[in-house]
Order: structure tokens, then sequence, then C-alpha cells
């Protein structure tokens, strides 16, 4: 028998130290947004499991928790990506005919962890433009993106650009099941040459080409230049691969120190994105920090099929672990004593900000969170504030 202190796999609390600093993080990213002209929404945790996998695709299906709702009997969901909702809320809550920007920051569970260290209980920020199909709200979601990996603190940035419209292209004509489309996007994604290889080879062979010329085309701009060479010469791939330019071309003015680069075989999320796609790696991770694109058909299923595009960061309790702490907050300590005046100078000192720790009877010596280099002290009858 399991001890009740237990939790279960892959589920954490996070302790005082790591949760000042997610909560730095999640301020400091809701204000970026902010900045931008973000709105901040809250969906629900859970709702009817149509709506959380409407659009999504078979990927997020599975890592969706189920459960049965007890007062209407139907199917409900446990989120494991907000971005749907945002979708909802801008068709059904809003339905703005303009512009309409939105983020958000809540957890979301995940029925398995994405990798042997992961937790199922992320904390995902996200921001989303919907309305605007050019080029510019996909810059602009980028931007958004990197600053606030920046300004976490997050070192050696490197962001990926692709585009869904280059392998969507290519199996337009492609005589392929669901199941083997979704085996074969797998393993362009895993570039894994002998599965493409074998799955390509049920395809016409200009197709069959582009498929395994894919598996190479990753790295700097040598790459757009060997698409615009090796893949069919196709409208949606033309148009794609001049798209990627014009990003990296942006990007490279505004942030000279963040690597660019291109993997036009990465197709995560391919049920998801209809258009440019980017992930942003740092901090000498090996996963993805970010990821986000374009997802204009998400709306449709709520009756309101209009441009979208946007990102999440995947987790912000993982993103902590790899920037520096900051300094712990600077407090008063101050003693515990049934004084009016005591009592009064405490307020006020709390009133314009300052963080005030108590020292309660006969636990003067224990330390806390906080690092307080002054004290409240009596002189002359009055409490003041001194330097300790």
């Amino acid at each position: 028998m399991s001890s009740a202190w237990l939790l279960p796999e892959h589920i954490a609390d996070v302790l005082p130290a790591e949760a000042r600093r997610i909560e730095e993080l999640r301020r400091q990213w809701l204000d970026l947004a902010r900045g931008y002209g973000f709105e901040l929404v809250m969906p629900p945790l859970l709702e009817h499991l149509e709506s959380l996998l409407s659009g999504t695709g078979r990927e997020l299906n599975l890592k969706t928790f189920k459960l049965v709702d007890q007062l209407s009997g139907r199917t409900l969901g446990l989120r494991a990506d907000t971005t749907p909702q945002a979708a909802r809320i801008d068709a059904h809550l809003l339905n703005r005919e303009g512009v309409t920007r939105l983020c958000y920051c809540g957890p979301v569970l995940h029925t398995r962890p994405s990798g042997l260290y992961s937790t199922r209980e992320q904390l995902q920020f996200g921001a989303e433009i919907f309305g605007h199909a050019g080029l510019e709200a996909e810059l602009e979601v980028q931007e958004l993106a990197l600053d606030g990996l920046q300004a976490a603190g997050v070192p050696q940035l490197t962001i990926d650009l692709g585009d869904a419209r280059i392998v969507r292209s290519m199996l337009g004509g492609a005589l392929l099941d669901a199941e083997a489309l979704t085996e074969l996007v797998a393993a362009l994604t895993a570039k894994d040459g002998s599965t493409v290889r074998a799955m390509a080879a049920r395809c016409p062979a200009e197709t069959r080409e582009g498929l395994v010329a894919l598996l190479d085309l990753y790295g700097g701009d040598e790459v757009l230049d060997s698409a615009s060479r090796l893949l069919p010469a196709r409208g949606p791939i033309q148009a794609a691969l001049a798209d990627l330019a014009w990003l990296a071309r942006h990007l490279r003015q505004a942030y000279p120190e963040v690597q660019i680069g291109f993997d036009l075989s990465d197709m995560s999320g391919y049920a998801y994105y209809s258009g440019v796609r980017f992930a942003i790696y740092g901090g000498g991770s090996a996963d993805a920090l970010a990821r986000g694109g374009r997802y204009d058909e998400i709306g449709a299923v709520f009756g309101r099929n209009r441009p979208a595009v946007g990102f999440s960061v995947i987790d912000l309790k993982n993103l902590a672990t790899l920037v520096p702490s900051g300094p712990v907050r600077a407090a008063v300590r101050a003693p515990w004593a049934e004084d009016d005046a005591l009592r009064a100078a405490i307020r006020a000192l709390r009133g314009r900000g300052e963080t005030v720790v108590c020292i309660l009877p006969g636990h003067e010596q224990e330390t806390e969170e906080f690092d307080c280099d002054r004290e409240l002290t009596q002189v002359d009858g009055r409490w003041l504030v001194r330097a300790l």
C-alpha cells in the first residue's frame, strides 16, 4: 500500500524557491504580452471533450485525460493544450471582425510525460493572433517569443523555421491512408531515413524524391537554396520558401544574436499547422522551449474559419530550471508584540509595498525565503527601520 503523501508518477509539488521563480516568469511573460497589446483570457481547465479536441488531430487526443461529467453524463477532457480554447473564445464569445490578440497562462495536463524527467502537469504560456493572414502576424508572435525568452535570461537562443505547406503540397497526390500518413510524418520529423524511403516508395516519383530530399534540408540559409532546387516546383512550396526567407531576414535584423535555421522536415503538429511553424531552443536544452506557427483551420470547427497564428512556451516550470534565479526579495524583520504602534508601523510598511516578516515568539533564530536586510526597531518610543 502506497503512502498517502506520495504523488502520481511525473506529478510534483513546487516548493517555495522554485515557485517564486516560476511566478516571476509568469508575471514577466504576461506583462510583456500586454506591452504587445495582447488581452488576457482564462479558459477553464476542463470542458466537453469534442470542443477540446476540435481540429487538433490524433496526437492531442492521446494526451488528454477523459472523465464523465456527473451532472450531464457527457465526456469531459482536462486540457492538454490551451490553443483550441482560445480559438473557441475568439469565435463564439468575442466574435470580433478585426484583429484579436489573446494570451493565457495556466496548467495543462498530459496523460503521459514527453520524456523520462518531464512532468505531466505543465504551466503553459501562450499568445494567439486571430484575424490577420499576412506574415506580419507570424513575425509578431516570433518576436514576442524571442523577447520573452531573452527577458527570462535564456542564453544561446536558436529559432528553427519550417512550413507545413511543403509536406502537405508534396503529399497532396499521394495515396496514403491516415495511419500511413501519420507514420510518414513522424518519420520525417525524427529524420528516420529508412522508414521515409519505405513509405515514399508508395508515392509518385516526384513526391518520393522530394520526401527523401527533405531529410537533409535542415541547417542555415543554404537550406532554402537547396529546397528550391530539390523539391517539386509547386506553388505552395515556392510560396512557403519565400515566406521563410522573408521572416529570416526580418528576424536577423532585430535579433543578430539569435541563431536562425531551417528544418523543413520537422512536422511536429502536422495536423495542427497550416503554414509557417517554428521552434525555439536555448539554455542547453535539447527540447524546444517554445513552439508555434499558423493554424488557420482551427476556427472552422467552431463555425468561424479565420486566420490564426500563435505560439506557446511549453512549460514555465521547466524554463525556470534553465535560467539563473534572481536575488531573493529584500525584507524588513520585525518583532512580534502586542504594541499598537508596532502593528501600525508594520501595516504602513506593507502598504508601501515592503515585505515585513514578523518573527513569531520562539522562532527568532530561524531563516526564511526572504533576505531580511533591515529590521524594525524601537528608538525613543518610535518604531524605525534600520539596516542590519
